[in-house]
């Protein structure tokens, strides 16, 4: 303990005869750390790769990508940080069609640098990179394709094959260890009388197109009509012939039955003609030729008065063959008519009762 306690009391001294030396040597350092702090610590965030110069050792160190972190390096070094993301630069250039017409691309270029190689890049390349080698491939390839189109072709339907010529200028620029991600074509501007008559040219065939659509739909539609006509012509001809007497005096049987369960007053006057069935039964059925009626037979009834039910039935008696008119019906199925026929006689049993 004692030579340090001895050192200590010497430094002591020192330090009392020559403390302005001290003091001047201290701030001296202090100095030469923050003013060549930026040169000595880096500090590479998240997403990005360091790639280090020695200045006396060799140079650029080519097999090494500094990861993410604080790094110390001499002062006469230097780091360069490269943006390892996907990043994304818009250009706007004009090319020339193959008429002489020009036109305006607006472009959206995504790239990433490979990771592995941003050392290389840096050393072949340089950190100006895209300017360097990204626009200047995508626009030659773009040229040299636009310059053999008209400008009908770069507005419309030619535009995909632009989108896929582009893999092409791609390629050549991975050769340069970096990746193109997506070319997008955002916009593409002609010159307003060529836009505006491209347009109309459009939508002219448009319409062409439509009017031609209009007349092959009525053409169609006629067809469905005409055979929609036939398909009716011969269900009628198939019901028509499946109607009988029989059959029409079951469906006034099943009408009288269905009024006469009804709750509402009503008045049924039966008996009437050959068959015995209600008025308007016997109207139907009893009429010469079987389904017939004339409504004008049926008189007025005075002022005042109302005729009976078998004045009625007198008056649809006396009609004749040449003066009927044939009423319409319509049924829905042959099937309804063979159950008619087969409940006929339960149904006359029922009435009788």
């Amino acid at each position: 303990m004692n030579w340090f306690k001895n050192l200590y009391e010497t430094f002591r001294l020192k330090l009392r005869t020559n403390l302005p030396f001290f003091i001047v040597c201290v701030l001296l350092v202090l100095f030469i750390v923050f003013y060549l702090y930026n040169n000595i610590v880096y500090s590479v965030l998240s997403g990005e790769g360091g790639v280090l110069y020695k200045r006396f050792f060799g140079g650029t160190v080519v097999d090494r990508v500094y990861p993410e972190g604080i790094h110390f390096i001499f002062p006469w070094d230097k780091m360069y940080i490269y943006n390892l993301r996907i990043q994304q630069v818009p250009h706007e250039f004009d090319v020339l069609t193959k008429n002489g017409l020009k036109v305006t691309l607006n472009l959206s270029i995504r790239y990433y640098p490979e990771r592995a190689l941003v050392a290389v890049l840096h050393k072949v390349v340089g950190p100006e990179y895209i300017k360097t080698v990204v626009i200047p491939e995508i626009e030659h390839v773009l040229r040299v394709l636009i310059g053999q189109m008209d400008a009908e072709g770069v507005y419309t339907t030619q535009r995909s094959i632009i989108e896929k010529s582009l893999n092409e200028a791609i390629e050549k620029v991975h050769r340069r260890f970096i990746t193109v991600d997506n070319v997008i074509i955002k916009q593409i501007t002609l010159p307003p009388v060529v836009e505006k008559a491209i347009q109309n040219k459009i939508e002219q065939k448009h319409r062409a197109q439509a009017h031609v659509y209009v007349v092959e739909r009525q053409q169609r539609e006629k067809q469905r009509k005409i055979i929609e006509g036939e398909a009716m012509q011969a269900y009628n001809k198939i019901v028509q012939s499946s109607l009988s007497p029989d059959i029409l005096q079951w469906m006034s049987i099943q009408a009288t039955l269905e009024l006469a369960k009804s709750e509402n007053t009503k008045v049924i006057v039966v008996g009437g003609g050959k068959q015995g069935l209600p008025v308007f039964g016997n109207m139907i059925l009893d009429a010469p030729g079987g389904f017939q009626f004339k409504p004008e037979d049926i008189q007025k009834p005075e002022s005042g008065k109302e005729k009976s039910g078998m004045e009625i039935q007198k008056s649809a008696d006396s009609t004749k063959p040449s003066q009927s008119v044939k009423a319409k019906s319509a049924f829905e199925t042959m099937d309804e008519s063979n159950t008619a026929a087969k409940e006929l006689p339960e149904a006359k049993s029922e009435v009788n009762k």
